[in-house]
């Protein structure tokens, strides 16, 4: 059996479709369908209901998505093990936003350094619905990600754990020739371009759930490119094409330089915790787990 047969089929059961799935597996459907019926002739059962112009998932296959979850994540621990079996060369695999990759992992690596000197990190980053599926695959052993403190954290069972290294926010920011287009009470003119986030992204679904101006297409009037990654917002703000907002720990050295302006005075800002939640069932992500739980003591 090969491995990524589990894994077509997880996404499979995740999207619900066959096409959205196939574009999650980066491969053409014809493919990702033949590597499904290679599955079926495996398990010596069908598993989809094809039909004409449609395709059905069995609820057997449903109904045992647990138990494949856990045999595809007992597998990966068992080669982790095996390969890593030297405590002190010990690889941790975290699935990270974007984001907390660029303002807020630098920190948390040099903590950890200080108690596992030999540490070393895999970070794959993602959107954080693709970070989610990669950690509940068994992909990875840690979830990095920023959540709203104004919503629930993310709902998994027992087997997980969650601490929070420490609290961030989004904050509306102006830089280059574009920092004086700002008035005196601190506000800027509501025409004024801006860097918006996709209104299906995480960051976009927070601020406009909070209608903060300039966030998105339909809370701006001036909307000149939009873009999921913080940091490509960062960079075009520092160079003066637009308002846009980011973590603030991702620019607090350009505000205080000057080189960036905070509108959060005017326009808000959004509280954030930075979240960690670790494979309790994985030894270096307990380990790691506890590390940053003590924070930046």
């Amino acid at each position: 059996m090969d491995m990524q047969w589990l894994d077509d089929v997880l996404v499979l059961l995740e999207e619900g479709n066959m096409t959205r799935a196939a574009a999650r597996r980066n491969i053409t459907q014809p493919a990702f369908s033949r590597r499904i019926r290679s599955f079926e002739e495996w398990i010596g059962s069908n598993l989809l209901d094809r039909q004409a112009n449609s395709v059905a998932i069995n609820p057997s296959l449903r109904d045992n998505e647990p138990e494949i979850r856990a045999l595809l994540r007992g597998i990966r621990d068992l080669r982790s093990k095996i390969k890593n079996h030297d405590p002190a060369h010990a690889v941790l695999s975290i699935s990270a936003q974007h984001a907390p990759i660029f303002a807020t992992f630098p920190d948390m690596a040099l903590h950890a350094r200080r108690y596992y000197p030999a540490i070393k990190f895999r970070l794959r980053a993602g959107n954080l619905r693709d970070c989610v599926s990669m950690f509940l695959r068994g992909d990875t052993q840690v979830l990095l990600c920023h959540e709203s403190t104004a919503a629930r954290p993310l709902p998994f069972d027992d087997s997980v754990r969650r601490v929070v290294w420490g609290t961030d926010y989004l904050i509306p920011v102006i830089g280059g020739a574009l920092r004086y287009v700002v008035r005196d009470d601190g506000s800027i003119p509501i025409d004024t371009a801006a860097i918006v986030y996709p209104e299906g992204s995480y960051f976009g679904e927070v601020l406009k759930a909070r209608e903060r101006a300039f966030s998105t297409h339909s809370l701006c009037e001036g909307p000149l490119c939009e873009t999921a990654l913080s940091s490509g917002i960062k960079q075009l703000v520092l160079a003066g094409l637009g308002v846009g907002w980011v973590p603030f720990s991702m620019v607090y050295r350009e505000v205080e330089s000057g080189d960036m302006f905070s509108l959060a005075n005017v326009l808000g800002k959004e509280p954030l915790d930075v979240a960690l939640y670790a494979d309790k069932s994985h030894a270096v992500a307990r380990d790691m787990i506890d590390v940053w739980a003590r924070g930046k003591k």
